[in-house]
Parts: C-alpha cells; sequence; structure tokens
C-alpha cells in the first residue's frame, strides 16, 4: 500500500517551541520552534518514506465550533511573541521539505487530517500516519489510519491495538470519553466533576454517550456520578460536538499534489543557513548548493624570489604545521611558501593580512625567528565578537553558518578565510562592534602569544617536595577516614563511599543520582560536623591538589621550568580570558594549603622580580559609575571601605559600628547584587533566614535606588534587544529571554544584570594589557607582562627596572578607562607569586 504522512503544523510547532530549550540566530531571531519542528518533520519523512505528504494548519478565522459554541478555546493564552515570530519560517521550512500545505476557513487542522484521512480509505490502497501532539486526533485511528503521538519522552504509535490496550476503548468510542470529561485547553466543558478516568469507565461499561444516557436511570451507579450526569447532560452534548473531528471538510482533495517531492534543497540552503542550522545542512546533504568559488586554483609553490609576485594589498595567509608551509591567496590566485622567513615577513609587512586564529600564526612565526604581529582581520576573533555566546569558532562551523556551505577539507583554508572576512567584517560593523574588533582584540591576540610564548617558571624541586608532603598528607587522612569507616575501602569511588556513609554508618542522605545516593561536594559539605566527612573532603582538597596542580604543572613544564598556558581569547561569553593546559588562572586561593602553590611560581632567577597588579573592587566601581548612583559613587570618592559603608547603610548603623560579621555580609549583598542573587540564595550563603535575606536586599536597593533602576531598566532592554552591551560595545545575545520556562527566563535576567559589568571589566583589562605590553616594549626596560588572572595582571621585571615596571603597570591599569568613581589598583611585588599578596 501506499502511504500518507499528514501533519498537524500547529500542535507540531507549538510542541517544538515549549520543548526545546531556547535558541537563536546571531542576531537574536528566536529559531527553537523552527528547530524542533524541521527535525519532527524530517524524522517522520526518513522513517516512513511516504508516497504523499501534507500539513495542515488552523487559520486566525473563527471555526464553526465557536459559532456553536461562543466559548469555544476562550482564556486561550495568546501566542508568544517569540513563538509567532518563528511561526512562518516553520511553516516555509516545512513546505521546502516537501509537505503540501492544506488550510480552510471555519475548520481546524485536526478536521483536515480526518477529511484527508477518510479520502485516502476511500481512495483505496492508501494508508494514513497522522502525526501529532494532541490527543483529540486518537478518534481519527481505525483500520486505515495510525495516529504518531508525539510527546514529551518521544512519538507513540497508536493504532487500534495499541489504542484499546492503552485506553480500553475503540478509538471511535473516544470522542464520547470527551464529551463528559470535557478539554480545558479548548473550554469544552464535558460534565462537571467527571474526570477522564470516570469518563473512561462509564464509555466502556455503556459504549457510548447516547446509550450511557439511555441506560442512565437504571444504571447501577452512585447518586454522585448519576447527579452529574443528569445535570450535565447538555453540556455533555454540546461538548460531543465540540470534541468531534469533522471529517467532511469541504476539501477538493487530489492525492497527486501531495506527492512528495524531497527537499527543496536551494532553498533549503538559503535558509538553513540565515537561520544558522549548519547540524540539518550537513544532515541534508546541502553542500555545493552555494559555491565558496566558482574554481578553486591548485596551489602554485613558489620560491622566495618570485613572493614579489604578489601584488594584491589584501592576502589571506594560513600555516600549516604539519608541512611547514605557507599558504597564501590573494583573491585570485594560490601559492604555496617553505623558504626562508625574511622575505616572506618582507611580503606580510606591505600587505592587509586576514587569517584564523592570529595568536596561533603569531607564536609560529616567532618559532621560526620571525616577530610580527601585523594581522589585519582574524576571523575567528570577528566571528567571536559578532557572537560570543557560539559554541565554535573554528572554520568548518563558520562556512557553514556564514558562507551557507558544508566545509570541504580538499579547499584550501586562505580561500575560506578570504571569503569569511567580509562577512564577518560587515556583521562586526552593523552590530557597532567594529573598534571593539580592531582596538581591543586584534591587538591583544598580539599580546598574548607573547605572553604564552614567554611562559611563567615554576620551581621544580619545590613543586616536587610539595607534592611529597601532599602525598603524606593524603595517607593520613585515608587512615583516619578507614578508622571511621571501619575498615578499607575505595575512598574515590563514589558507589563504596555512599554504601559507607549511608548504609554502615546511616547518616542522612538527600540526593539520589541514577548510580544511587550522591556523595558531590554539595550533600558532604551539609554533612559537616561529622568526623569523617570532614576528613573526606580534606581528602579531596588533597589529592586535587597532587593530581590536577602539582603533577599537571610539572608535566607541562618545559626544560627551563616554565609552563606556557594557553589564553582562551573565545573562551567565554562574557569576553573574560579563560586559561587552560595548565589552567594558571585556577590556582587555588581560598584555602592556606591551596595558597602555598604560589611559593614555587618565580621569577627568571634571583635578579628578577614578580609585580602583581590588581584592581580594587573594579566591578563594584563600574557598577556605581554604569548606573550613576550617588550615594555609591559618593562613598567610593570618600576613600571609605564600600562595603563597610555599604553595611552602615543597609544594617542601619554608623561606620563604627559596623562588626567584621556585618561587613562580611554586606560585600556578600554588594556582589550578589550584580548576579541577580535571590532571597533564597543569599540566606544559603550568609545562613540567615529568607525573610531576612529579602530584608537586606530590599534595603540595600532602597539605599542605593538608582542601581536599582539601573538593573531593571537593564532587564527592560535586554528583553526588548535580545542583547546587553558592555560600555565599549560588547554585546552578549541572551536566547533565555524567551523561553517560556521561568527558571530559564530568570536565569536571563541574571545573565543581562552582570553581563554589562562583568564584561566592562574584562575590556578593561585587555585594554590595559595592551597599554602595558605597549610601554614595557617602548621604554625597552627588562620586564614582560605573563599572566592574566580575571583583574590581575603579573610583570616579570629584572631588579634594576623594577620600580619603572610597577610604575607603568599601576598608571596603564588605572588609566585604563576614565568614568566618575576612578580605577585604584593594588601593586605588590616579590621573590615569588605567593610573595606578592
Amino acid at each position: 500500500m501506499k502511504k500518507l504522512l499528514a501533519v498537524d503544523g500547529n500542535s507540531i510547532i507549538n510542541r517544538a517551541f515549549y520543548g526545546i530549550r531556547p535558541l537563536s540566530t546571531s542576531d537574536g531571531l528566536p529559531t527553537n520552534a523552527v528547530y524542533g519542528t524541521v527535525n519532527i518533520l524530517a524524522k517522520h519523512l526518513e522513517a516512513l518514506n511516504p508516497d504523499y505528504c501534507v500539513i495542515a494548519y488552523d487559520l486566525r478565522e473563527p471555526t464553526f465550533r465557536h459559532e456553536f459554541y461562543d466559548k469555544y478555546k476562550a482564556g486561550r493564552r495568546p501566542m508568544p511573541d517569540e513563538l509567532a515570530a518563528q511561526f512562518d519560517i516553520a511553516k516555509e521550512c516545512a513546505e521546502i521539505l516537501g509537505y503540501a500545505p492544506l488550510s480552510l476557513a471555519g475548520y481546524e487542522a485536526d478536521d483536515i487530517l480526518g477529511t484527508v484521512a477518510r479520502a485516502a480509505e476511500e481512495a483505496g490502497g492508501i494508508e494514513t500516519y497522522i502525526v501529532t501532539g494532541d490527543r483529540d486526533s486518537l478518534q481519527l485511528i481505525d483500520g486505515n489510519t495510525t495516529v504518531l503521538l508525539e510527546t514529551n519522552s518521544g512519538t507513540v504509535k497508536y493504532d487500534t491495538g495499541k489504542f484499546i490496550e492503552t485506553y480500553g476503548i475503540s478509538p471511535g468510542q473516544f470522542v464520547d470519553v470527551k464529551a463528559l470529561m470535557g478539554d480545558s485547553s479548548d473550554n469544552i466543558p464535558g460534565v462537571p466533576g467527571i474526570g477522564e478516568k470516570t469518563a473512561l469507565k462509564l464509555i466502556s461499561e455503556f459504549g457510548s454517550l447516547d446509550d450511557l444516557y439511555e441506560k442512565l436511570e437504571a444504571a447501577a451507579l452512585t447518586p454522585s456520578v448519576k447527579n452529574k450526569l443528569v445535570s450535565g447532560r447538555e453540556s455533555a452534548t454540546v461538548s460531543r460536538r465540540l470534541a468531534e473531528i469533522n471529517r467532511l471538510v469541504p476539501l477538493e482533495i487530489r492525492f497527486s499534489d501531495y506527492s512528495c517531492k524531497g527537499i527543496d534543497r536551494e532553498r533549503a540552503k538559503v535558509l538553513f543557513t540565515r537561520l544558522e542550522f549548519a547540524g540539518f545542512i550537513r544532515r541534508f546533504g546541502l553542500d555545493g548548493q552555494i559555491a565558496v568559488a566558482e574554481e578553486i586554483p591548485e596551489i602554485l609553490e613558489i620560491s622566495a624570489d618570485r613572493l614579489c609576485d604578489i601584488t594584491s594589498e589584501k592576502i589571506a595567509l594560513d600555516f600549516t604545521e604539519n608541512n611547514s608551509e605557507f599558504v597564501i591567496y590573494d583573491g585570485v590566485k594560490l601559492y604555496g611558501y617553505k623558504g626562508d622567513i625574511a622575505p616572506l615577513l618582507e611580503l606580510l609587512s606591505g600587505r592587509q593580512v586576514i587569517c584564523h586564529d592570529c595568536k596561533k600564526l603569531y607564536k609560529s612565526l616567532s618559532k621560526l625567528g620571525c616577530h610580527w604581529r601585523g594581522c589585519a582581520l582574524d576571523v575567528m576573533l570577528a566571528a567571536y565578537v559578532v557572537n560570543s555566546g557560539d559554541s565554535s569558532f573554528e572554520i568548518p562551523r563558520l562556512v557553514i553558518e556564514y558562507l551557507g556551505s558544508n566545509f570541504d577539507e580538499s579547499v584550501p583554508m586562505p580561500v575560506y578565510i578570504w571569503r569569511l572576512a567580509g562577512v564577518l567584517e560587515r556583521a562586526a560593523e552593523e552590530s557597532g562592534q567594529a573598534g571593539l574588533l580592531h582596538k581591543i582584540e586584534m591587538p591583544l591576540a598580539g599580546v598574548l602569544a607573547d605572553m604564552e610564548l614567554a611562559g611563567f617558571k615554576i620551581d621544580c624541586d619545590g613543586i616536587r617536595d610539595y607534592g611529597r608532603q601532599l602525598d603524606m598528607a593524603a595517607r593520613e587522612l585515608e587512615e583516619r577516614i578507614y578508622y571511621y569507616a571501619g575498615g578499607q575501602f575505595n575512598i574515590n569511588s563514589p558507589k563504596q563511599l555512599s554504601e559507607i556513609l549511608f548504609v554502615r554508618l546511616g547518616l542522612p542522605h538527600s540526593k539520589r543520582t541514577k548510580t544511587g545516593l550522591s556523595t558531590n561536594a554539595e550533600v558532604l559539605e551539609k554533612l559537616r560536623g561529622y568526623p569523617i566527612i570532614d576528613e573526606i573532603l580534606d581528602y579531596r582538597k588533597v589529592t586535587k591538589l597532587k593530581s590536577t596542580y602539582v603533577d599537571g604543572l610539572l608535566r607541562e613544564a618545559d626544560c627551563s621550568s616554565r609552563v606556557h598556558t594557553n589564553f582562551r581569547q573565545t573562551g567565554t561569553a562574557t569576553g573574560r580570558l579563560s586559561s587552560t593546559e595548565p589552567n594558571l588562572q585556577n590556582i587555588p586561593v581560598r584555602t592556606e594549603l591551596g595558597r602555598e602553590l604560589r611559593r614555587f611560581f618565580v621569577p627568571e632567577s634571583r635578579e628578577y622580580l614578580l609585580i602583581d597588579a590588581d584592581y580594587s573592587q573594579i566591578e563594584l566601581r563600574l557598577l556605581a559609575n554604569i548606573s550613576a548612583d550617588e550615594n555609591m559613587i559618593r562613598d567610593f570618592l570618600s576613600g571609605a571601605d564600600i562595603h563597610t559603608s555599604t553595611a552602615a547603610i543597609v544594617f542601619g548603623v554608623s561606620p563604627a559600628e559596623v562588626t567584621p560579621e556585618l561587613r562580611k555580609r554586606a560585600k556578600a549583598v554588594n556582589f550578589g547584587i550584580m548576579y541577580g542573587i535571590g532571597e533564597y540564595s543569599l540566606s544559603q550563603d550568609l545562613g540567615i533566614s529568607v525573610a531576612a535575606a529579602k530584608r537586606y536586599i530590599e534595603s540595600y536597593l532602597a539605599s542605593y535606588p538608582k542601581i536599582d533602576a539601573y538593573l531593571k531598566n537593564t532587564i527592560k532592554k535586554a528583553y526588548e534587544d535580545g542583547y546587553v552591551t558592555t560600555m565599549f560595545g560588547r554585546r552578549r545575545y541572551i536566547p533565555e529571554l524567551k523561553a517560556q520556562n521561568r527558571n530559564l527566563r530568570s536565569f536571563g535576567e541574571r545573565v543581562a544584570m552582570n553581563s554589562p559589568i562583568q564584561g566592562s571589566a574584562a575590556d578593561i583589562i585587555k585594554i590595559a594589557m595592551i597599554n602595558v605590553h605597549k610601554r614595557l616594549r617602548e621604554c625597552g626596560i627588562d620586564a614582560r607582562l605573563i599572566l592574566q588572572v580575571h583583574d590581575e595582571l603579573l610583570i616579570e621585571a629584572h631588579k634594576s627596572c623594577a620600580a619603572a615596571a610597577r610604575q607603568i603597570l599601576r598608571e596603564e591599569m588605572e588609566r585604563a578607562a576614565t568614568f566618575r568613581v576612578p580605577l585604584l589598583v593594588d601593586v605588590n611585588s616579590g621573590a615569588t607569586w605567593y610573595d606578592c599578596k
């Protein structure tokens, strides 16, 4: 038999919207409903390989049901704006996939589905498969019609057997069940007081709604049920008419018009590219529909004396380390070069050079003896600036997203880089972020390259001794843990640890995982006070210090005992830098044992010092500036401790009466407000009641009214724009604000509040790094930047010029930006990183 695939379009688009987390394009267009719809439609096309496929839609006009019952669907919430923005696009996607659209004024989608299914049966030789998320369509099931019901746990296939097994009645009786139980989503009243369970039992026993009422007087029912049925008879009759799908819609049905023609590849490629659906482009094999270049030239190997043949003012450059070849593209020809570096440097110095990951290129050139930092555009950094929330900025993904072409490994990288440059440059300009790209991110890449090449020296012998001490401490902790446990076991096994704590020792448990009771840090922290728990937590700290930091640092050190971290410039949505291999931004500082590690970070020799500068409360200073709150600005300008001032205001005491505990609470409120902390979270952080936490927050916001206004306005604008910006124009898109899920929206609001401040702080320290690096080089002194840790910069300087380096560091950090509340920096120096604090 031939197969007809018939889809309830409204139902599927709605289910996709509410079932998939918020997604959006780089310019803020919501796409989760479209994405989910395409996924569902394609899934059923692939699974069924139908001969015919249609998709039915409701129209906005009233239907015959509204004319019959004016309260039908009354009270239903209007379609959310973010869903409305996707509806027409989702319909276009359905057509592109090959579905024939059907709709008719006065009728609903399931009426059309029922009518088409009836026509398929009458035509003979066509079986129908209905895809919907609405159980109303289950009444259409018969020997020729199957319903594929989309649920939260996947697709459930309902044929007659499955329906009877599930509900205990035949599909044709289901409409009578609906007549009794009603449907609140459509405002079908049913019989008040009769739910699904009772309705199923009644129809199963009596066969139909008509037979039920015909035999009602003599029926052996409880007085309560009988009274409800009697008083609700008219309502049941009305409800049945509303619930019954009309299978006689006056449609002109021609199955030849519904033949599955397959995907419209050209339209699909264009639309999926615009929607940034890279996965669908790969899934449907749409490569080659938009050519990267009409014809890719062969790579012409060129010698040093022929480099002058490249006369284009702009070139795309890539370095392939596996064969030590530079590949150059001038928009027309491709050149391969493996010769001396000096002639290449001469070529680069007179051209606008574009590349992907200029930091990596700079380092490769430096290792070949060429210090060149002159890239005009890095397409990786440009893509990051355009949308920092993207998951990847590698060439294959950028090609799909911005060029609309599947990545072809046979195409040389410079060709893709050349094409991406124009698209991404325009995108940065259109979003107002071109200055951010060219004045901050591009120059910073050169600074980071130099810092990574320099590295940070460690005292390997000292770290080994420290590691041996940690091993001894771990063994001592193991023995104490075994004593409290009553025997040996694998402390690092969550399953064995759970058995010991919650079964053998009977400690209270609270969180369960798929494999058993949780023993994570959050759970164990709540159990502090039990001797074995304190020992286990200490054991975990000690063993992590040994494995992650001691072993990790020794493994990464080069022959000169220097570790060279990789600063990830595109690693965070806020603009902050991150550090990997090894992560030097995460060296422990909160515990004395962890802080000891900093003793083993040292300068090159005894003739050098480390100079450490840290912004003082930069985020709070930015909050004061960006909100223009006079009270907080006054507190900072007075030179008073901001947390003490806040405590005095919030708790109604004089500054002299502020205790260390009150200051601690004020500090938690100060920083918590920026991160949108709620009453419950603050109460947990401070160990106070929710009511007290609420009073603290309310008192704080009343004391700093413009901060309150700023945060509210920021959230409002973020909802309107779909993004927030830093003081330097950096955007962060927040798709979570378009979510229906309240928790996701709340998260989005917290992101909106904090990102402009955290992002501005990130921009400021980047500016400071660029300026410090430049001045140190211009002054020609023996000092260099070697590390950045969030709001902190470290310089390694020869003792003879340490004072000058220290002054440069302070000056450039404090004047990286000028505000009403000035930036202040704490500067310290020492023979180790530990001594700098």
